[in-house]
């Protein structure tokens, strides 16, 4: 009787071990690379053509007259933002990946709760993974209130690939005048300064002018996917007569090869002459960005990459993220791992003209699967006030040497090399 009964166990542990063997080969298989890219620019970053260029071919709307701020961790984050709503005369587009149960949750709901009750029309998305831990208390309390809210790609058990695919976008648009987009999400571990390791490093980028309504644009993408009648609302370009750049918005969307978004990072580096600075947690390569990297470095250009920690939220991840590291190193390109605590920021800045922010991490799921969106900007002013942040972040970082990560432990290796198998679903 009982060895029978170890029998069954055993068969059911085989049967249950090969359907998550499906399920996984069946996940890398979606996000597998379609095409590997190779890409190299005519032009440098710093040519008179340049923004010209680079918007052709990711196929976005160059425009001009746009004013930047960059705002730096939750206590210039959030009450920037929160301002804006309670100040919203008109409108209020909002969407986000996290929305937690806590403090900022519950401040952000009051806001939108407040601003739909005297008129204003707001309307909100949560993707309905990332924000799995929103109260529906919350929920009822904005529906109640008269906001529209998309509960963003809900899951279904026998919807593996749709599963998988995500909005990661944080939009918030006011008025048709100010927006906000950058990496910060609604949870508390975003408050505060990144003064522990409880308290996340990120950037979040307040922005007027006409890009503006080209991130409201975006919002609408996804917006219309939430099954209701939706009248897009969108206000005429109102330019920053001050303001001297050269401005493009990208998208991204699942697709089968290499996105604009990810088009945007491979020329952005092919554009380099000098330098290339990246901010990004979950930094996974492929063979498009190795290959890039690789022909930047035959270039000339320095490279020097931050990422996150030990301190982070996607430990698996991590260890697929470091694989590269030996290789890239080898390379003479330089990384950097943030210490204090978890670092979330995603920049790039090229030849300290060319400003890359938004909502994409550099890794196959923000370049090919999830929905994302990042700003490209032509300003020397504005790269000067990425690389101030850049700077003061390396110093309390760990730069990593080429001869003591290769005597890491084997152990460490060994884990690593696993998780890189799986780095196409990260």
């Amino acid at each position: 009787m009982a060895e029978a009964r170890r029998s069954r166990i055993f068969r059911i542990a085989i049967k249950v071990l090969i359907v998550v063997t499906i399920v996984v080969a069946a996940g890398l298989a979606i996000a597998q690379d379609q095409e590997t890219v190779e890409l190299r620019s005519e032009m440098a970053a710093t040519d008179p053509g340049a923004a010209e260029y680079l918007a052709a071919l990711v196929a976005a709307d160059l425009v001009t007259g746009n004013e930047y701020e960059v705002l730096v961790n939750g206590d210039q984050v959030f009450p920037a933002m929160l301002q804006a709503i309670d100040a919203a005369r008109e409108r209020v587009s909002f969407e986000t990946y996290v929305y937690e149960k806590g403090q900022i949750s519950s401040s952000f709901t009051d806001a939108l709760e407040r601003a739909a009750k005297r008129g204003v029309d707001v309307r909100v998305i949560v993707d309905a993974v990332g924000a799995s831990q929103m109260e529906d208390g919350h929920v009822e309390r904005l529906r109640a209130a008269g906001c529209h809210v998309v509960d963003f790609n809900p899951s279904q058990w026998y919807g593996l690939e749709e599963l998988n695919y995500r909005t990661h976008r944080k939009i918030l648009v006011v008025d048709g005048e100010t927006g906000f987009t950058g990496g910060v999400g609604i949870a508390d571990f975003w408050l505060g300064n990144a003064q522990d390791a409880q308290h996340w490093r990120d950037t979040h980028v307040r922005m007027r002018g006409p890009i503006v309504r080209l991130l409201e644009a975006a919002f609408y993408e996804n917006f219309i996917e939430g099954e209701m009648t939706v009248t897009p609302t969108l206000s005429d370009a109102r330019r920053v007569e001050s303001a001297v750049d050269q401005s493009m918005l990208v998208r991204s969307a699942p697709a089968g090869g290499a996105t604009d978004l990810k088009r945007l990072y491979l020329l952005s580096i092919a554009m380099a002459r000098r330098s290339v600075e990246i901010t990004s947690p979950y930094f996974l390569t492929d063979e498009s960005s190795m290959w890039a990297f690789d022909d930047a470095v035959r270039r000339g250009v320095k490279i020097r990459i931050l990422v996150e920690s030990d301190i982070t939220d996607q430990r698996v991840v991590k260890y697929a993220s470091r694989q590269a590291y030996e290789e890239l190193l080898a390379k003479g390109i330089e990384i950097h791992e943030y210490s204090p605590t978890m670092m979330h920021g995603k920049s790039v800045v090229v030849d300290g003209i060319l400003s890359i922010f938004g909502s994409a991490n550099f890794d196959n799921r923000s370049l090919e699967l999830n929905d994302e969106l990042n700003v490209a900007v032509f300003s020397p002013s504005l790269a000067a006030r990425f690389l101030e942040d850049f700077e003061r972040d390396l110093t309390v970082s760990r730069r990593l040497e080429l001869e003591s990560w290769r005597r890491r432990p084997r152990l460490e290796q060994a884990r690593e090399h696993f998780w890189s198998y799986f780095g196409e679903i990260f």
